[in-house]
């Protein structure tokens, strides 16, 4: 909390400098962030590693049963989950990257990057070096990353109420030792058990399919009557039977 609140003042103070000497604080220097600081204003047709940067935490606003591409170009499709999400925030839905999308993006985001509401800790209780699983260390904390995007979306649809991440990246070992499958995705980092708690399991299913989510697993699927389980894989699986999924 600390941490935050000297974060905002920073950016009060900076935007307010600003003012005093008859400047207009421009993209990307309205605040000097602690985990990426956008430079330009971005919209259709640009690229480049800042466009990749959005588009992780736009994950969780692609739309309806749609993933979006982290690939560094900014098409249509990232301009339609930039305007959910500048809707989801009360700002001017254009689709263009400025100010107040930016510092809105500082504002939901820790100085690792993860979204406020999440941490690596909670996407990873069983190897803390993220290393044994089926994909480089590297790549499945990057995963990790894009899932607690997605879940601060899925949160924040949900009226920013707790959602409990009870299982996320597993070693071989770990994975091993509680049951789980040979092909499994937490095993590459990009899959997140969720467990009841304000919502209901059903209720976590049928949100998570607004939310970039291939897979959706959850009540009347074998195993997982007690979590709704999220994962990142290639095509769309989606399975609750109980939850009309």
């Amino acid at each position: 909390m600390l941490r935050r609140t000297a974060r905002l003042l920073a950016a009060f103070v900076m935007i307010m400098s600003g003012a005093v000497v008859g400047t207009v604080a421009t993209a990307g220097t309205a605040h000097a962030d602690g985990c990426y600081t956008w430079t330009r204003t971005l919209s259709q047709g640009a690229s480049g590693a800042d466009v990749t940067q959005l588009q992780i935490r736009l994950g969780g606003y692609a739309g309806y049963g749609t993933v979006l591409a982290v690939d560094g170009s900014f098409g249509p499709a990232t301009s339609a989950a930039l305007k959910r999400f500048q809707s989801a925030y009360g700002l001017s839905a254009d689709g263009v990257a400025g100010t107040n999308t930016y510092n809105k993006l500082y504002a939901l985001q820790d100085d690792d990057c993860t979204p406020i509401h999440f941490t690596y800790a909670e996407l990873n209780r069983c190897n803390s070096d993220w290393s044994g699983g089926a994909v480089s260390a590297a790549t499945a904390k990057a995963n990790a990353l894009r899932t607690m995007w997605k879940l601060e979306a899925l949160r924040h649809a949900l009226g920013d109420q707790p959602i409990t991440v009870t299982s996320g990246f597993r070693s071989y070992s770990c994975n091993s030792a509680v049951g789980g499958s040979s092909s499994s995705r937490h095993l590459y980092g990009d899959a997140a058990d969720l467990g009841a708690g304000p919502h209901s399991l059903c209720t976590l299913a049928k949100q998570a399919r607004n939310h970039g989510f291939n897979g959706i697993l959850g009540p009347g699927y074998p195993d997982h009557n007690d979590h709704t389980h999220l994962d990142h894989r290639s095509s769309r699986y989606w399975s609750a039977p109980t939850c009309g999924i």
